[in-house]
C-alpha cells in the first residue's frame, strides 16, 4: 500500500495533532517494503510524504488544509470557509462559553507566561483569581511550577487546548496582540455576545457552567496592557 495515502488515512482519523515520530511508528512497515530500513531513513521519507501531503492540501480547490498544530500534523478548515463551518458547529453543539474577563485574563497569560495571579492582576486592574478555575476547567492553561518569590505563587501557562483552540503550532507563532483580539473574536465572541446580552437583560449569570468571582467591570484598556508590559 502506497505511504501517502496512509499518511493522510492517519491524520483525517486523529482527534488530535499527530507527531511525525507517532506516524512513522505507525506506517513502519510499508516504509520497510520500499525498501527503506534506517530510522532516519524512515524519517525523512515520512516528512517528505507529509511535505507532499500539505503542498496538495494547500491547493485552492481543497476546503481543507494540513497544518502543524501543537507539535503535531492535523487536517483544519481553510480560513475562508470559517463562516460556513461555524455556522454549521453550532448546529450540533453548544459553544464553548468563555466570559470578557475570562478572555483578558487568557490574553495576560498567553503573552506573559509563566505568569503569577498577581503579575495578572497588576496589568488588568482586577482581581482576576475566579476566572483562573474557569480556564483550568477548559484545559486552556495549567500550571507551570512556583515563582521563587516570597509566598511562591503559582505560575501559569497556555496548554496544547489553546494551541489547539487557536490553530497554533507553538507559542512562538502567537500573533500581535491586535491580530490575537481578532483571533479571540473569531473564536468566541459570537459565542459570548448571546449569553452576555441576555444575562444583562435577565439580571442572572451569563452561563451556569462558568463559576467566577465577582469582579469590578473589566478596563477596555486591559489587553493593551498586556502588551505595554510585555
Amino acid at each position: 500500500m502506497s505511504l501517502k495515502p496512509q499518511l493522510e488515512a492517519i491524520i483525517y482519523a486523529a482527534e488530535t495533532p499527530i507527531t511525525l515520530e507517532q506516524m512513522t511508528q505507525l506506517v513502519k512497515e510499508t516504509v520497510i517494503a520500499e525498501g527503506v530500513a534506517d530510522e532516519a531513513e524512515m524519517k525523512s521519507r515520512v516528512r517528505s510524504c507529509l511535505e507532499e501531503l500539505v503542498a496538495e492540501y494547500g491547493a485552492h480547490e481543497h476546503g481543507i488544509e494540513i497544518r502543524q498544530v501543537a507539535g503535531g500534523y492535523r487536517m483544519s478548515t481553510k480560513p475562508e470557509q470559517h463562516e460556513v463551518v461555524r455556522a454549521f458547529a453550532k448546529s450540533l453543539k453548544p459553544p464553548i462559553r468563555l466570559s470578557l474577563p475570562a478572555l483578558e485574563t487568557l490574553a495576560v497569560i498567553a503573552y506573559k507566561q509563566p505568569v503569577t495571579v498577581p503579575e495578572i492582576n497588576d496589568i488588568r486592574g482586577v482581581d482576576s483569581g475566579g476566572v483562573i478555575g474557569t480556564l483550568l476547567d477548559r484545559k486552556l492553561i495549567t500550571t507551570a511550577g512556583r515563582k521563587q518569590v516570597i509566598g511562591r505563587p503559582i505560575l501559569y501557562k497556555t496548554t496544547k487546548e489553546f494551541l489547539m483552540r487557536f490553530g497554533l503550532k507553538d507559542v512562538n507563532e502567537l500573533p500581535s496582540m491586535e491580530e490575537f483580539e481578532k483571533l479571540v473574536a473569531e473564536s468566541f465572541q459570537s459565542e459570548l455576545i448571546p449569553a452576555e446580552s441576555a444575562a444583562r437583560s435577565s439580571g442572572i449569570p451569563e452561563s451556569p457552567e462558568i463559576s467566577e468571582s465577582p469582579e469590578a467591570d473589566p478596563s477596555t484598556d486591559s489587553l493593551s496592557e498586556a502588551k505595554k508590559a510585555g
